[in-house]
């Protein structure tokens, strides 16, 4: 706690030196800030006049960020812009701490983890976005799991979901390791959150605004797969060859052949201890992958892939230090104020970043194949 404390002053401190550029942006922060005003007067919360910045999360999500629509929109964000900052400092202290057979000294690897997953983190904090907050969450889900507390571990992924569904992806992983008790309280708790906006909008109001939220997910998916931020797979698939049924195919496959390599690795490594951590690494970090609005900054969840693959790096062959080592530098390095903007959109339109994620996540499937994690 010390060590999070310490960390989370330090860069909170470093923060606050870009905090007057921060507040000029936060445009997502905006959408959850309107979003805690609506659900509290009982209003709508998807609506299309709300045109890019429509509210795209669960009607609970709005409940969450209630407290700070009480306040006026510049102080909420100076909440939340410590809050993302506290959220980025805990998950690296995490991460850390759960880290099985650590090797290098942890203030190096929490510094190169850091160095390497910056960019991200501070999208992230511009942006005004909960990516770190969901994270954090399932990767404490991951630390009741390693520990045996079942029951927390079900309660932190169903917290982490009311944030935003993506940690939906470990029901399957929980039932493939039979972790049943954490399946069943995560499910349960997951839809008690589903329900609790009824106590606002009334049951039938509540199916309608989660109606009314898959509506919204379905129309945006669409036009933003041709986004240049978009790091997913069915993004990749429709620049390079357009938005038709050749890309969801090919995308399709792919995802299949992710999901297969990823159940394989999960049995590879039944009888390691503490082999929670890397099954959760790679799942978080596949998840902006595998979901059709993955957006690049979504990538700071592949932190703790990042960690177990710099920990295990004197003891992976040349070659996948080489592969991972030049995909973390790619990832972190292409920064739009570096590369310009006719070069950084030439980068993330042929879906560089991608396949960076790709191979990283290639050489961090190692360590479980050398069984070092």
């Amino acid at each position: 706690m010390k060590t999070a404390a310490v960390a989370a002053a330090l860069l909170a401190l470093v923060g606050s030196a870009f905090l007057r550029y921060t507040l000029e942006k936060m445009p997502d922060f905006e959408v959850y800030w309107r979003a805690g005003h609506r659900v509290v007067a009982a209003e709508p919360l998807y609506r299309d006049e709300d045109g890019h910045f429509r509210h795209k999360y669960w009607p609970v999500f709005a409940l969450l960020v209630s407290p700070l629509a009480a306040l006026p929109l510049d102080a909420a964000k100076v909440v939340w812009f410590y809050l993302s900052i506290v959220a980025v400092a805990g998950l690296i202290v995490l991460a850390l701490r759960l880290l099985p057979n650590r090797k290098p000294p942890p203030w190096l690897l929490a510094a190169v983890t850091f160095a390497a997953m910056a960019k991200f983190y501070a999208h992230e904090v511009t942006l005004g976005q909960c990516n770190t907050f969901m994270v954090l969450a399932t990767l404490g889900g991951a630390g009741f799991l390693i520990h045996d507390e079942p029951v927390l571990a079900g309660l932190a992924f169903a917290f982490a979901t009311a944030i935003k569904p993506y940690p939906l992806a470990f029901i399957p992983y929980l039932f493939l390791t039979r972790r049943l008790t954490t399946l069943v309280v995560f499910i349960a708790a997951t839809i008690v959150a589903l329900a609790v906006p009824a106590a606002i909008y009334g049951a039938t109001g509540n199916a309608g605004l989660l109606a009314e939220w898959v509506r919204t997910i379905s129309q945006s998916t669409g036009p933003n797969l041709l986004n240049q931020d978009n790091v997913s797979i069915w993004a990749m698939y429709a620049k390079w060859m357009g938005t038709g049924h050749t890309a969801v195919l090919f995308a399709t496959v792919t995802v299949a052949c992710l999901a297969i390599a990823f159940t394989l690795l999960v049995r590879a490594g039944r009888d390691l201890p503490r082999r929670e951590y890397l099954d959760c690494a790679m799942l978080l970090a596949l998840i902006p992958l595998v979901s059709p609005q993955g957006w690049d900054y979504g990538l700071l969840s592949a932190t703790p892939a990042v960690m177990l693959f710099l920990n295990a790096w004197t003891e992976l062959p040349v070659g996948l230090r080489a592969l991972g080592a030049a995909a973390i530098i790619v990832m972190g390095g292409a920064v739009f104020d570096l590369l310009g903007r006719t070069a950084y959109a030439s980068f993330m339109s042929i879906s560089s970043i991608t396949l960076c994620a790709l191979a990283l996540l290639t050489s961090t499937a190692f360590v479980r194949l050398r069984r070092l994690a």
